[in-house]
């Protein structure tokens, strides 16, 4: 009886886990505690910074809040720097810098940022903060509508005609009528006729996605401006004199200090956000409807097998996104301006596209991405009130500087959905 042996393959060992390890934070706080220390020491400016915490018109009174500007930087660099370092270790024991330390690190930096450049001056800290609100608004219903559309495979480059278009159609309907409700409604039903168009031609005839937003954009811009100097202009009182929605002060509520005249002493369209924004969140994420519709946007074949239909996700959601973002340009005409202007929008549908690969898809973060640009935006206005060495271009660039540093990954990758931006071919 003769033995067998078996000879068995070679076996290949185990790879040993990798320790990934990102510097990209610790290296950022570096460099803008480098500019901290340049600017608020290099650069120190004396006198004191005030801010005005409270309006005359304010149920409760707080005092004013008074920081010198020199002793301020150095305490806020002295800060910074124990947080880059802190960063540093974590990064080299192989641990996530954690969210809550880098917003720590921006607020520093910012509180260290107003306080030396408003040296000498007053801060009104309450308009300040609902002027960012106010500018923000239009972005965050833009930014929502994005996220949407891109959860659910279809790149929403026309965000701007579908700010613009809501704009627009909101001041002539609520011309007409004399009720901005009804306004409302029509920039809804405007901004999702716009994403009928985007979704018939990337859906259903399968064009580049990017290219039909770029041409909506160019098409909605001809068409409110035609209409605007063929008869708005000629007759303001028949077609572009909307009555603009009254600000509500929610009783109590709006009496509490700082956060009260802000949050609570808002217009219908502010307070829709507020709801719209968890609603959102909820939906996409808690819910059967949500969990389809990332589905159809991660992996679409797989959704197909399972018996989702495809091409109808997409469609419907689009034009969910297309009518929440009309929704935002009803703001410009019936709560902020109160009349249309040509390209009144100057842009914010490609801030909220920004503010939506900031935020990385998620509707929460797309808000906060989208409040940082109305706040520096206002933060530009404000600081050339007071007089401040920065220059205005430069407080304007800052948002947008943040986004390009945000995109190529110093805060983090941000990765759109898998099927983002590509036809499903079934």
């Amino acid at each position: 009886m003769s033995a067998v042996t078996t000879t068995s393959a070679p076996s290949t060992a185990a790879p040993a886990n990798v320790t990934v390890r990102s510097w990209k934070a610790p290296i950022a706080f570096v460099i803008f505690t480098v500019i901290g220390a340049a600017l608020f020491l290099g650069l120190g400016r004396g006198g004191d910074t005030t801010y005005r915490l409270s309006d005359g018109r304010d149920a409760i009174q707080l005092p004013a809040l008074v920081l010198p500007s020199y002793a301020t930087g150095i305490v806020t660099v002295a800060l910074m720097a124990a947080i880059a370092v802190g960063a540093f270790l974590l990064v080299r024991s192989a641990r996530k810098v954690p969210l809550w330390l880098t917003t720590l690190f921006a607020l520093l930096f910012l509180l260290g940022f107003l306080t030396w450049a408003a040296a000498g001056a007053t801060v009104p800290l309450v308009g300040l903060l609902a002027g960012a609100l106010t500018v923000s608004t239009p972005l965050i219903f833009g930014a929502l509508g994005g996220v949407i559309s891109e959860r659910v495979g279809v790149v929403n480059i026309a965000i701007e005609a579908q700010l613009l278009a809501g704009a627009f159609v909101a001041a002539m309907i609520g011309t007409l009528t004399g009720q901005p409700l009804l306004g409302l409604l029509g920039a809804m039903v405007s901004g999702a006729l716009v994403s009928v168009i985007l979704a018939s031609f990337a859906i259903k005839y399968l064009v580049d996605q990017v290219i039909v937003g770029v041409v909506l954009n160019v098409l909605v811009i001809g068409l409110t401006s035609f209409f605007y100097s063929t008869y708005m202009v000629d007759n303001p009182e028949l077609f572009n004199s909307p009555d603009k929605f009254e600000r509500v002060a929610i009783p109590l509520l709006s009496d509490i200090p700082v956060l009260g005249p802000i949050l609570f002493n808002q217009t219908l369209i502010v307070y829709i956000m507020f709801v719209l924004v968890p609603t959102v969140w909820f939906a996409l994420f808690k819910t059967r409807w949500g969990l389809r519709l990332r589905s159809v946007g991660e992996h679409p074949k797989a959704a197909d097998t399972v018996g989702i239909n495809v091409k109808a996700t997409r469609f419907w959601n689009v034009l969910l996104a297309g009518a929440i973002a009309g929704g935002g340009g009803a703001f410009f005409t019936l709560a902020a301006v109160g009349s249309f202007a040509k390209e009144m929008t100057n842009g914010a549908g490609f801030i909220a596209l920004a503010a939506v690969i900031f935020g990385r898809w998620d509707p929460i973060r797309a808000t906060l991405a989208a409040l940082l640009f109305g706040f520096a935006t206002n933060l530009q206005s404000t600081l050339s009130i007071v007089g401040s060495p920065v220059p205005s271009e430069f407080m304007l660039m800052l948002p947008y500087i943040v986004t390009i540093f945000a995109v190529a990954g110093l805060v983090g990758m941000s990765r759109p959905p898998a099927a983002s931006g590509k036809p499903y071919i079934k």
